[in-house]
């Protein structure tokens, strides 16, 4: 009998789409998990609603569903097989770490049956990757070289001679521009929700302590949701994504991002059914640049299906690593966005208005700052995975921990950290800042600035050696050298003062 977890909401995939019709089906709504951390309030809305909605729509198609609300799955489990002690479920693996372990233990302890099988909501089989990854001359843990792969694999923007579309291979590039004032990013469609949504948004905002916003509900819960939301980001968002994907801009938290990570992951969407119309509206109209079709491609067949393979790789020692030793707290505006830094404060703003921001701003605002603040990795990472409604442990903890604070060193080949200059040069924050960008110390100083210096000055024993530090480091020298680096370390523990009043 299929069980189905509540990220595996597809009708097409899995051990659901070969049972006969009628067949009972098993879905744990549990609560539990809910209660461990001050998750988002759109984010559990979005899970539950979720699986609400597919368990009516399976009824309407004729299953018998078992919907079993409970504390644990443990306890839905004991429940699920005292009424049916014969049955055997089947249930597609979580790419969570352990999480097969223990549904077995979970089921075992209940005196019943479970066969785990293959996860068919990825594109790239963990089979075919391992197998690659043995076999492959080069690096498998370097993100470029996984991508190539799979495009040569899938055959996703190849041409019928074996090369990527338009002779390169990645046009991250192109990517990289911020727009003029003129530009408009075209509109975000947001799905009408119906009852059991708004009531499952009440019920989630009076029995969990959550956090965020609760007035405006943005995300789909059901696949045709989904389907209408990826359509509209082809036809009308796709052409606009490209050249200015990296963009950061006051009141503008969607740009023309595709804005479909949360229904990919709760799988109401198959990551190749997206591809595929990406691909073809490509292919089929001369609006689509390739810069915006393989940014988006190299998200979904690329990014997504390498944070799979790191993590399953990775793990568990990957959640606890911190090779730089940091071991700070994190700051409360992570919560409060009670900050004077405008870039922090806008995107802690966006987060908890609909538990989204785009990835820039998730690497180069939140992680950049993190890093160069020192917050231990794990507290960080506890964060982006309360948040963001698109956020699980297998997702954020390649992107947060090693991504984003280098802690392990798997795959990042050098810190992402910058000063002012970056957000400067990809967002219009530092205009209506408190802080001055453009100074390293005194009392209005852009506190990256200084802690980006402080950053490479603590941590210059492990990441000097680093050839792709080279150029940093020759400032660091001169820094050190004109005496600035005493200046740069007493505004730096005056920010941290300041942190600890709530003051920054």
């Amino acid at each position: 009998m299929p069980w189905i977890l509540g990220t595996q909401l597809h009708p097409d995939a899995g051990p659901l789409a070969r049972a006969p019709d009628g067949s009972r089906v098993l879905l744990i709504e549990a609560h539990d998990f809910a209660r461990r951390k001050p998750y988002h309030h759109d984010k559990l809305t979005l899970v539950f609603s979720g699986m609400r909605h597919f368990r009516d729509e399976l009824r309407e198609q004729g299953y018998t569903v078992e919907y079993i609300k409970a504390d644990t799955f443990g306890d839905g489990l004991a429940t699920y097989f005292e009424r049916y002690p014969d049955d055997e479920l089947v249930v597609m693996r979580s790419p969570s770490h352990r999480s097969a372990d223990r549904f077995r233990e979970l089921v075992e302890e209940a005196d019943g049956r479970l066969d785990i099988v293959q996860n068919e909501l990825f594109v790239g089989t963990r089979k075919a990757i391992d197998q690659w990854a043995n076999e492959t001359d080069k690096d498998p843990f370097r993100h470029e070289t996984f991508y190539r792969w799979m495009r040569t694999q899938t055959g996703v923007l190849m041409t019928d001679d074996g090369d990527p579309e338009g002779g390169e291979w990645n046009y991250d590039d192109d990517n990289q521009e911020f727009p003029p004032a003129s530009w408009e990013s075209p509109p975000v469609a947001v799905p009408e929700h119906d009852e059991l949504t708004a009531q499952t948004s009440r019920w989630v905002a009076d029995e969990f302590d959550v956090w965020g916003e609760t007035d405006e509900f943005v995300w789909p819960v059901t696949r045709a949701q989904a389907q209408a939301k990826l359509d509209h980001f082809v036809e009308t968002r796709l052409p606009e994504f490209g050249p200015y994907q990296d963009a950061m801009r006051s009141d503008d938290w969607a740009m023309a991002h595709a804005l479909l990570g949360s229904s990919v992951n709760l799988g109401l969407l198959h990551p190749w059914e997206v591809v595929q119309q990406i691909e073809q509206a490509y292919d089929e109209r001369d609006d689509v640049p390739l810069n915006s079709a393989e940014g988006v491609l190299r998200q979904l067949i690329g990014w997504r299906e390498f944070m799979r393979h790191v993590y399953r790789h990775s793990m568990p020692d990957l959640s606890s690593a911190n090779q730089l030793d940091a071991d700070h707290d994190l700051p409360e505006f992570y919560w409060s966005g009670e900050t004077n830094m405008e870039c922090l404060r806008q995107t802690v703003e966006d987060v908890e208005q609909r538990g989204y921001s785009h990835h820039i701003q998730r690497l180069m605002v939140l992680a950049n700052f993190a890093t160069l603040w020192g917050v231990e990795p794990a507290q960080l990472n506890e964060w982006f995975h309360a948040t963001y409604v698109d956020a699980y442990h297998w997702v954020t903890t390649p992107n947060v921990v090693e991504m984003g604070q280098y802690a392990d060193g798997v795959f990042a080949s050098k810190p992402y950290v910058s000063s002012a200059n970056y957000i400067d040069k990809m967002s219009d924050y530092c205009g209506d800042c408190y802080y001055y960008k453009t100074k390293d110390t005194g009392e209005k100083a852009c506190p990256f600035n200084a802690l980006y210096w402080d950053f490479l000055d603590r941590n210059e024993d492990q990441l000097r050696s680093n050839h792709r530090m080279g150029l940093m480091y020759s400032h660091v020298d001169s820094k050190q050298d004109s005496g600035a680096i005493d200046e740069i370390k007493d505004r730096v523990a005056t920010l941290r003062e300041k942190a600890e009043y709530g003051e920054l």
